[in-house]
């Protein structure tokens, strides 16, 4: 037996502006404002005495280490990302950065932006352009029908609208 894990699927490399700033200000916060932070209480609590059973100690170099590791993670993912920023030239169709109004056989209608990967959020209304859905949705126009295979099953939704600036503007 290996301890070798499974080939992850790729992931896109896209992502909007306002994803990149976000990731960006992320980073740029861990390494500036959280790192200190947690090497001082480390340097604090090493300064006590016997390091092997210092709890405050242990702790904070586990803290550490997760630190390090999301900061060295988003920042080789900012190296791969590419921003789109330009709106497309065809915005009768749905791409990459839409924000897109689809209604389901029931009449209830739902408002989702496909965004990258590293941005999702679906409580935000933010799906990956990876997602089944946001798959089913790329290049379609309004009042498409569109079939998508879920993980909790089949459902057929309706664009009712496609946008690419926020909702509200």
């Amino acid at each position: 037996m290996t301890r070798q894990r499974p080939a992850r699927e790729p992931r896109s490399n896209y992502i909007t502006a306002e994803g990149w700033k976000r990731l960006n200000d992320e980073l740029a916060h861990l390494w500036r404002v959280q790192r200190p932070q947690v090497t001082q209480a480390v340097a604090d609590a090493a300064a006590l005495g016997d390091r092997s059973e210092n709890a405050e100690y242990i702790y904070g170099k586990k803290q550490l280490r997760e630190l390090d590791r999301r900061i060295r993670f988003i920042a080789k993912r900012l190296d791969q990302l590419v921003v789109v920023g330009r709106k497309p030239d065809d915005r009768s169709r749905v791409y990459f950065g839409a924000w897109v109004r689809i209604e389901d056989e029931a009449g209830d209608a739902y408002t989702y932006r496909i965004v990258g990967p590293d941005e999702s959020d679906t409580d935000l209304g933010m799906i990956s352009m990876d997602s089944p859905l946001a798959r089913a949705l790329m290049n379609r126009t309004e009042g498409d029908e569109v079939a998508v295979v879920l993980p909790e099953g089949s459902a057929v939704y309706w664009i009712a609208e496609i946008r690419y600036e926020p909702p509200g503007t």
